[in-house]
């Protein structure tokens, strides 16, 4: 999101916001294998404490993501952003290194399959946004039939076409079934 300054502050608050996250996927991991290894106790620890990593990451994303200055095309946008960035830079670039160190197979397919997951996050997220906006784009023109037509019947009742196709195809094309 533009208009954060580029200040160290807001840098840490990012890490900040990385680093509960993490500990929260952390957190329920070691809870699997605290209750694999039969210790119901500290699973529940970790899985307590996780919610709270929760709460702290979610207190930093509003922070950085006001909600009342985002709107969901935003979100689309941003999330489409990351996305290409993991599949197009971060992951080859892993991906790469650990061929060039010669790790084993398994590293390597991890961040191979990074790549094709992201890719498809981030073709999902493109097509709802894709959605939205021609459901936006149809909703601003049934919005100005509708004042074309109101601002006529308050000029004068007889120049109020009654006209509203672009309302009907609208709802034609866009019900709740094809959003």
């Amino acid at each position: 999101m533009s208009g954060k300054p580029e200040i160290k502050s807001w840098k840490n608050l990012e890490s900040a916001f990385a680093g509960e996250s993490m500990a929260y996927q952390k957190y329920m991991y070691f809870a699997k294998v605290a209750r694999k290894n039969g210790d119901e106790e500290v699973a529940k620890l970790f899985e307590e404490t996780a919610k709270h990593e929760t709460k702290h990451a979610e207190g930093h994303l509003r922070n950085l993501y006001p909600m009342n200055k985002l709107t969901t095309e935003q979100c689309l946008k941003m999330a489409i952003e990351g996305e290409k960035f993991e599949y197009t830079e971060m992951y080859p670039s892993y991906s790469r290194t650990a061929k060039e160190e010669g790790m084993e197979d398994w590293m390597i397919e991890e961040f191979e399959e990074g790549i094709v997951e992201c890719k498809e996050h981030a073709e999902a997220f493109t097509q709802k946004l894709d959605k939205l906006s021609k459901i936006f784009g149809g909703l601003a023109k049934v919005e100005q039939e509708h004042h074309d037509n109101y601002a006529n019947a308050l000029e004068d009742f007889s120049k109020a076409s009654g006209n509203f196709d672009n309302s009907e195809s609208f709802l034609e094309e866009s019900g709740p079934e094809k959003l």
